[in-house]
């Protein structure tokens, strides 16, 4: 395995990661040290002792929803772009090139280090006998595969959380903008920002549920205290201690570090998981707070739909009002040119005789009703409020 390992150089970190943008792994240990690995899946299950369907998951060229397995050995994490397998003792991470998985490798090298060594350091001041600082001292019972986790879970949070800004940012003003003046820009833009919302709430939406299911079921919460099982299992058999030492060398410190960081636990409840309990529960809150700020804006665009449909039904009321009057005219000039269709016939009547001037009468009062009548329509119409005054 150790010719497949190339040691990251310091003073050219971006090279390192360049090469191996397309498949390539990242391995951060407990003490904050980081290799590029440049070898295949296979070499990364038989490291780590994952299934085939546990590694595809983490695969970039197929899609699977967010999820995180608590597997013998490992944690596999497959939270959108960060896609790691968390040991005991070390994190491998895989597309360290990616922008949105540097923040993460930066954070690990960062948090690491400094943990462990005040982990080792609160260590060294039990064996003497001394007394730390209660919170300090709490913090370090934490053992490192939480430690990794919750630099994972706080960095999906936190790339959640920054993209429902942005959206908030953007759709609230086009939202206002479209209901002061409709228009078919206007609703391009709403649709598209409503398409993006609905994609990043089923994204919010799985790391929520993922982390309430874990919630939710005690045993899944156990697969995940790597540290307890290594620590009961510490006393292997010649077989499985030479499988072991195949894939890590580094047996004796992972025993050693595992039995110190799970040593209260050990003493207790084989099953209690209050202290990942409190972990995942913070950043489920952390992230149903995320989702509340969705449900809220998609809530404001429903109002702003209803409210945009309240003034399309008010066009067509308004449409409705000029047929209106359109039809209340064509009724009335209909009732003049009768009358005076009737009147103006050449056809003989003996009542025609020396009355000519009934004719003019006639038609010019039916005229005058016509008026009156579309008048009287128009009335009727501002009365029953189906016209604005």
């Amino acid at each position: 395995m150790g010719r497949d390992v190339v040691p990251v150089d310091p003073s050219q970190p971006a090279v390192g990661l360049k090469k191996t943008k397309a498949r390539g792994w990242i391995r951060l240990d407990s003490s904050g040290q980081d290799t590029i690995l440049d070898v295949d899946k296979y070499a990364i299950m038989h490291r780590v002792h994952i299934h085939a369907r546990d590694l595809r998951i983490l695969d970039p060229l197929l899609s699977y929803p967010s999820t995180i397995l608590g597997r013998e050995n490992a944690i596999v994490v497959n939270l959108e772009h960060i896609k790691a397998i968390i040991t005991a003792e070390e994190v491998l991470l895989r597309d360290p090139s990616d922008d949105n998985v540097i923040p993460v490798v930066e954070e690990l090298r960062r948090r690491l280090p400094l943990l462990n060594n005040t982990r080792e350091d609160h260590g060294e001041g039990k064996e003497l006998g001394g007394q730390n600082d209660g919170e300090a001292g709490e913090e370090d019972e934490s053992p490192f595969e939480f430690r990794a986790l919750e630099v994972a879970l706080e960095a999906i949070c936190s790339f959640l959380a920054a993209r429902t800004t942005e959206l908030e940012t953007s759709a609230y003003p086009a939202l206002d903008e479209l209901t002061s003046k409709i228009s078919s820009r206007n609703l391009d833009r709403v649709r598209k920002l409503k398409s993006g919302m609905t994609r990043l709430t089923a994204r919010v939406q799985k790391v929520r549920d993922e982390l309430e299911q874990l919630l939710d079921d005690d045993d899944d919460m156990a697969d995940l205290y790597l540290s307890r099982k290594l620590s009961s299992a510490s006393p292997l058999s010649g077989s499985a201690a030479a499988s072991w030492f195949i894939s890590s060398p580094n047996i004796s410190s992972k025993i050693s570090r595992a039995s110190r960081a799970s040593m209260a636990t050990i003493r207790g409840d084989e099953n209690d998981v209050e202290e990942l309990e409190m972990l995942l529960e913070a950043y489920f809150m952390q992230i149903d707070g995320t989702l509340n700020k969705l449900t809220t804006l998609r809530e404001y665009i429903d109002d702003t739909e209803d409210y945009i449909n309240i003034q399309l039904d008010n066009h067509r009321n308004q449409l409705i009002q000029l047929e209106l009057f359109l039809s209340s005219g064509t009724v009335c000039l209909s009732i003049y040119s009768l009358v005076a269709a009737i009147f103006g016939m050449n056809i003989p009547y003996t009542w025609n005789d020396n009355h000519g001037y009934m004719f003019k009468w006639v038609v010019s009062l039916s005229g005058i009703a016509s008026a009156v009548l579309f008048l009287l329509i128009i009335s009727y119409a501002r009365l029953k409020g189906l016209v604005g005054s």
